[in-house]
């Protein structure tokens, strides 16, 4: 997996249904390149009856709590290291000087007692414990007693990251099998087959003027593909940079509209420069029609019930930037405090976007990292939240059935070993992901 994330990752193409969708497909055809929709459906149309498979429960399963138990080791290892950080054994310890002998006893008595008739006897001696003036250091008046450290405030011991893993539900937790994906006809992805890692031609510019396909990590299209998507929906991409996603999510032509959110101005941007580049006269038919393009904080959305569909992929530890890249590198020293808060935000996102959900709506949670705090972790926390500050309920999608078609194509992590979600994992001879994504329809 560590070769697979430092090698160049595996893209699909995403044909442009606003350009020459037929030259764009015949010419990908030509290069070797496969449709993923013909790939799902032909693993249908060759079996006989969908296979059984009888439905997890994460809380019980015995490799969940093997993940589990590996976090909890994790996190009493961190936090013994802390403290050892904190409070450094520069000493061996002796227990022979634990009891003193009896002369010791009488020498400390003597001497304490001799201390303090010597401190009576001298009237001269200044219990204030100020400095004075007359040393010129004047900044301390009184005395202070000391409470904590220097800096203390600032300080995040690295065990709190693995405190939001927790396994204990307060929740009501229904999970139900979900068998397969509604593959959109006017969606159409090409990739190469396991262990061919030829590369795809550049886009180029159609008679329209618009780019004929847009390049992606092969993993990305599942968030979309699992949301399902059905005509007329409203449709919130609530963290959208760079857009690819939300592009997607429009080569459906399912939505009836489209929200692409993200927080940053600069993020936006690269956001309506996609959609420029893909949507015919964007500025004039699209932008503040059926597009609407937004810089929002996520946490703080407030347009609770409006949503039939909506895709949480939000900001993380980015494993495959993080290994390949120092730019921005989210595992800096300087932005320690950052990482270690992002399952906090993480969650509020996600217990945000819940809210967001009309009753009997779908959500797609989804990460770039193999973290399962970040993963599993964030989704059973919000699901606590949300639950315990506004009596929302959830139920969570097993998607283990309907990604069977994709056992071709991706290498996926046993799912018994997550909780809720899926996870395609980088792997040479298909070098996708990671990407993490996990399913929930909000009850009525």
């Amino acid at each position: 997996m560590r070769a697979a994330l430092l090698t160049e990752h595996k893209y699909v193409a995403l044909v442009n249904n606003f350009g020459d969708s037929e030259s764009t497909i015949n010419a990908l055809e030509a290069e070797g390149a496969m449709n993923l929709r013909s790939i799902y459906n032909s693993y249908f149309n060759k079996t006989t009856g969908r296979p059984h498979n009888s439905l997890r429960n994460p809380l019980n399963s015995s490799s969940a709590q093997g993940t589990d138990s590996v976090l909890e080791h994790i996190l009493q290892s961190k936090q013994e290291d802390e403290v050892l950080d904190l409070y450094p054994q520069t000493f061996e310890y002796n227990k022979r000087d634990e009891i003193p002998n009896e002369n010791e006893v009488i020498d400390k008595v003597d001497f304490k007692k001799s201390l303090t008739q010597t401190m009576e006897e001298d009237s001269d001696l200044d219990y204030r414990r100020t400095i004075d003036p007359s040393f010129g250091v004047v900044a301390l008046r009184e005395y202070i007693p000391a409470t904590k450290l220097k800096g203390m405030e600032d300080w995040i011991p690295e065990s709190e990251h693995y405190k939001y893993y927790s396994t204990a539900t307060d929740f009501p937790l229904n999970i139900e099998m979900d068998g397969s994906l509604v593959f959109p006809e006017h969606l159409n992805i090409f990739t190469y087959e396991k262990g061919n890692v030829s590369p795809f031609t550049k886009p180029n510019r159609s008679v329209t003027g618009v780019l004929s396909h847009f390049l992606m990590d092969g993993a990305s299209i599942l968030p979309p593909l699992a949301l399902g998507i059905e005509p007329g929906d409203r449709v919130l991409d609530a963290c959208a940079a760079p857009g690819g996603k939300s592009l997607s999510l429009l080569q459906t032509l399912y939505p009836l509209d489209l929200v692409s959110n993200d927080l940053q101005t600069s993020r936006v941007e690269r956001i309506n420069r996609i959609f420029k580049d893909y949507l015919i006269d964007y500025e004039e038919k699209w932008k503040n029609k059926r597009c609407f393009v937004t810089e929002e904080d996520a946490r703080f959305i407030p347009e609770y019930e409006m949503y039939d569909k909506v895709l949480v992929d939000v900001p993380c530890t980015t494993d495959r930037h993080s290994v390949m890249e120092n730019d921005n590198n989210i595992f800096k020293t300087t932005r320690i405090k950052e990482r270690l808060r992002i399952p906090e935000l993480q969650s509020a996102i996600l217990s945000n976007c819940i809210r967001l959900l009309r009753p009997g709506g779908s959500l797609v949670y989804s990460t770039c990292t193999l973290s399962p705090v970040q993963n599993d972790g964030v989704v059973h926390m919000a699901l606590s939240q949300v639950f315990r500050d506004h009596n929302i309920t959830v139920t969570i999608k097993d998607l283990s059935t309907a990604m069977r078609p994709f056992l071709t194509i991706y290498k996926f992590e046993n799912p018994m070993n997550l909780k809720y979600g899926q996870l395609v994992v980088p792997f040479l001879p298909a070098n996708f992901g990671p990407m993490y994504f996990c399913k929930l329809t909000r009850n009525v």
